[in-house]
């Protein structure tokens, strides 16, 4: 059965005009059915007066679409959007965050990057750098198995984008936008490109990705640029279309090229297209992983495949796992990662005693790598997620004690999973029973009510520990919690078998 492709819209600059956006969404559903997501690009907010604002703020009145927007792209906004990492705005209204990934449960990927372009350091709060673009690239291409995204938000244009292709009118792609952003579009190969800022509506004849008779047929890119809402001159500024996710496509359907596709506009022309010369990107932190010995008795050491070094060596290197764009408490190459706390190591996942945890073996399953969402996960990683769980519920039944895990999927970084649509936030409880409940998080959500509720008189009886940070001990006292679970866990530690 064919995938029901998924129903979106795109919008330019708001400027604050949500009446006219939203009375103009409603009439499109009206008259066309329900959308699923509107991704709104360039400026949110404007200079009009906040009191249209704080009726959809409030609750007064009500959005008609589930929408993501990016950030501020000037000083006079970056007071609406407080949350560097994304949150809600308003009902139904989610602040996408300053850079990173959503997926959605159909596999949907949307890669976004708010602000402009800003080569000075300190970083305005409205701007990305080189850094920025840099980490997003590291993040998803440093897979061979990587073949694009579906979706790239940004709000400047991508300098360049004009070569090859048909006209953008008044705009000189030459002159203006960003060539970083040509950069992040080069490597991500997204299928949709999204910008807005310039005031016109361009559409862009798709082009490719590849380099004929040289590389293998891939997707190809359709750039849309979009003009800002209720403008006068009553150029486009809502644009609708419908999109399989990449991942669920038929790998001849996903390449088929369009009748007017043109060269890459990113690749310089002659001979050095012919060689595959595009943009040079910006200059990439080279990323790092590390793994130790837990195994205090034997000392032996482990090479970054997870297995002994006296077993035989592998053809070649496992690939690098997803690298954070900025400090993560929880990516096991993270400087801010207390390694004290890990209790053990897998090929792709490890386990870390909980900081104030609600127990003595109160445990996290990480990935080691920086994973935004569960549906990101390949399946070696997935695999041994659920080694992990069913290793941990037969180590607590061996000591006589049950155990529940849980997952908060709200105002976090690390594995983040996005459910029914990308960004919604959620909350998971999967019980020794095999009974799992689910519950979507649409407002205000209680940080540590997975704890919280652990720690009632209804279940441990410990309501003064359901603070974790009333519940924190010494690095010295965490050490030998984490050296006595790592002798009890041993008997059942797969990652130890040859």
């Amino acid at each position: 059965m064919a995938q029901k492709p998924l129903r979106l819209l795109a919008c330019g600059d708001v400027e604050g005009k949500f009446d006219v956006l939203f009375n103009r969404v409603r009439a499109i559903q009206k008259k066309s059915g329900n959308f699923d997501l509107l991704l709104c690009v360039g400026n949110f907010f404007g200079s009009t007066p906040d009191a249209e604002w704080e009726e959809y703020k409030t609750g007064i009145k009500k959005v008609p679409i589930q929408t993501y927007v990016l950030g501020a792209n000037n000083q006079e906004t970056v007071e609406y959007f407080q949350d560097a990492d994304g949150c809600e705005l308003a009902e139904n209204i989610t602040y996408l965050g300053r850079k990173g990934i959503f997926t959605g449960s159909s596999g949907l990927q949307i890669v976004y990057l708010s602000g402009t372009e800003s080569l000075n350091e300190p970083v305005p709060g409205y701007s990305f750098s080189p850094k920025d673009v840099s980490s997003l690239r590291t993040m998803l291409c440093s897979t061979s198995q990587f073949k694009g995204v579906d979706i790239l938000l940004t709000s400047p244009w991508p300098k360049y984008v004009g070569n090859f292709g048909n006209s953008s009118g008044e705009v000189d792609s030459k002159k203006c936008g960003s060539a970083l952003i040509s950069s992040l579009a080069t490597g991500l190969k997204p299928r949709y490109h999204f910008a807005a800022l310039e005031k016109t509506y361009y559409e862009r004849l798709p082009y490719r990705n590849h380099i004929v008779l040289q590389e293998n047929a891939q997707h190809a890119t359709r750039f849309i640029a979009l003009a800002n809402v209720g403008n006068p001159e009553k150029k486009k500024y809502l644009y609708a279309f419908s999109i399989v996710p990449m991942k669920l496509m038929d790998a001849a359907e996903l390449v088929k090229q369009p009748p007017d596709v043109t060269e890459n506009p990113y690749r310089k022309s002659g001979k050095e297209a012919s060689v595959g010369k595009q943009i040079p990107a910006p200059e990439e932190e080279a990323a790092c992983q590390f793994f130790f010995d837990l195994n205090e008795k034997q000392g032996r050491k482990r090479s970054s495949t997870g297995r002994d070094s006296k077993s035989s060596p592998l053809p070649k290197q496992p690939r690098k796992p997803p690298q954070p764009p900025g400090p993560c408490w929880f990516c096991l190459a993270s400087p801010e990662v207390e390694k004290h706390l890990v209790v053990n190591i897998g090929t792709h996942c490890y386990l870390a005693l909980a900081k104030g945890g609600l127990s003595d073996d109160h445990v996290l399953i990480l990935p080691i790598g920086h994973y935004q969402s569960v549906v990101e996960l390949s399946a070696e990683v997935v695999e041994e997620v659920e080694k992990y769980k069913a290793t941990l519920r037969r180590f607590f039944k061996s000591r006589g004690k049950r155990c529940v895990l849980f997952e908060r999927n709200y105002k976090s970084h690390h594995l983040q999973l996005q459910i029914a649509q990308p960004g919604a936030a959620y909350f998971y409880v999967e019980l020794d029973t095999g009974e799992k409940l689910f519950h979507r998080i649409k407002k205000n959500f209680p940080l540590q009510f997975g704890r919280e509720v652990l720690a009632s008189e209804a279940i441990l009886n410990i309501p003064d520990k359901s603070d974790w940070r009333q519940c924190q001990i010494s690095k010295e006292e965490e050490e030998t919690l984490a050296r006595c679970f790592r002798k009890d866990f041993e008997p059942f530690d797969f990652t130890l078998d040859d």
